[in-house]
Order: C-alpha cells, then sequence, then structure tokens
C-alpha cells in the first residue's frame, strides 16, 4: 500500500511539472508532449487510486482513455507537422 501512495505522489509531481512545461513552453511541439505527459499521468493516478480502493471498474475506463489519448497523440503531431510524414 506504500508502494502505491508513493507513487500517486511521484505521479503528481510529474503533473505539477507538466502543467508549468504547459504554461511556458517555447514552441507548440514542446507544449504538445507536455499536455501528453500530463494526460497519461492523470490515467496513471486514475489506475493508483483504483488499485488502492480495490476498484475493478477503473481499468475498463483507463484502457479506453489510453486508446484516446494515443490518437490524439497521433492526430496533434498530424497536425504540428502540417501532414508531412
Amino acid at each position: 500500500m506504500i508502494g502505491i501512495v508513493i507513487g500517486i505522489a511521484l505521479i503528481g509531481v510529474v503533473a505539477v511539472l507538466a502543467v508549468v512545461r504547459v504554461a511556458i513552453g517555447p514552441d507548440d511541439a514542446n507544449r504538445a508532449a507536455a499536455s501528453d505527459l500530463l494526460f497519461f499521468a492523470v490515467v496513471g493516478l486514475i489506475v493508483l487510486v483504483g488499485t488502492l480502493v480495490g476498484n475493478d471498474h477503473v481499468f475498463d475506463l483507463v484502457l479506453v482513455g489510453t486508446v484516446v489519448g494515443f490518437l490524439a497523440s497521433v492526430s496533434l503531431a498530424r497536425a504540428l507537422t502540417r501532414g508531412r510524414r
């Protein structure tokens, strides 16, 4: 249980640093990477809190969230490069 609490604290620190990076990022690519990091940090927090509480239904939501996050990352990368491959 202490490992889960430590994980929640560490991911919380990462989320705060990602918010700072989104706020002061020098360009759009850095902001996009930081927002992806923030999204997946929140997903990680949801997993850890679900594990701590003992709720098994959280993992279904996390699977859907990761697919949505991946598709958002790919589409944002595509938009930033203006469709170039």
